[in-house]
């Protein structure tokens, strides 16, 4: 009886080495943890951190997790500043600011099939391919560990000269935000003066 007992016993202790471990202290780690305030149901981002905008937390799908941040600030800040010029960009043309000599009588809407046919679109693409490859070199050189800030080119930087390193940061803050609006913006603009053929402002 003693000998059914042991095996019995290891048996028991054997089954209990497979069982799962009790979740109840990273349950609790996790409801504890640190919420993003943009989006308070789910855990802050940690890889934000030191980062300008730190304080919004937003990144819902983990990007940040499986992509270096400085690449992802500086895609951002490029896309941003893209944008910010082709908001610009577009309302003017629309206004009637025509520099092209192929752009007379398009809007901005009708401008990319119109050029295309002409072969503007071609060059425009070569432009821009030529500039992607040339900014790519101190991205990669960034990504390597050069300490180069993220959408640092060396230039526009005098507007800087004697403010202090929190005017310097909300600065800095302001680019990042303007950038997002006018990213969202130029989507919008686009899709209203494509589906309803309207001019600035677009409705």
């Amino acid at each position: 009886r003693t000998m059914k007992f042991a095996i019995l016993a290891s048996m028991l202790s054997a089954a209990a080495a497979f069982a799962p471990a009790s979740q109840g202290g990273k349950a609790s780690v996790a409801l504890n943890a640190e919420k993003s305030p943009a989006m308070p149901f789910l855990p802050y981002p940690e890889n934000l951190k030191g980062y300008i905008g730190d304080d919004i937390g937003f990144d819902p799908l983990g990007f940040s997790d499986y992509f270096p941040m400085d690449y992802l600030r500086e895609s951002e800040i490029k896309h941003g500043r893209i944008c910010m010029l082709a908001v610009v960009g577009y309302i003017a043309t629309d206004l009637g600011i025509i520099v092209h000599p192929y752009g007379s009588g398009l809007t901005s809407a009708t401008a990319h099939d119109a050029l295309l046919e002409k072969g503007v679109m071609g060059n425009a693409l070569i432009w821009i391919g030529a500039l992607e490859m040339v900014s790519y070199i101190a991205t990669a050189e960034m990504l390597q560990g050069s300490g180069r800030e993220p959408g640092y080119f060396g230039f526009g930087t005098k507007y800087l000269d004697g403010k202090s390193a929190e005017q310097i940061k909300k600065i800095k803050y302001q680019e990042i935000m303007n950038g997002r609006l006018a990213m969202l913006a130029f989507g919008g603009m686009v899709t209203q003066s494509v589906l309803y053929d309207k001019g600035f402002p677009y409705f």
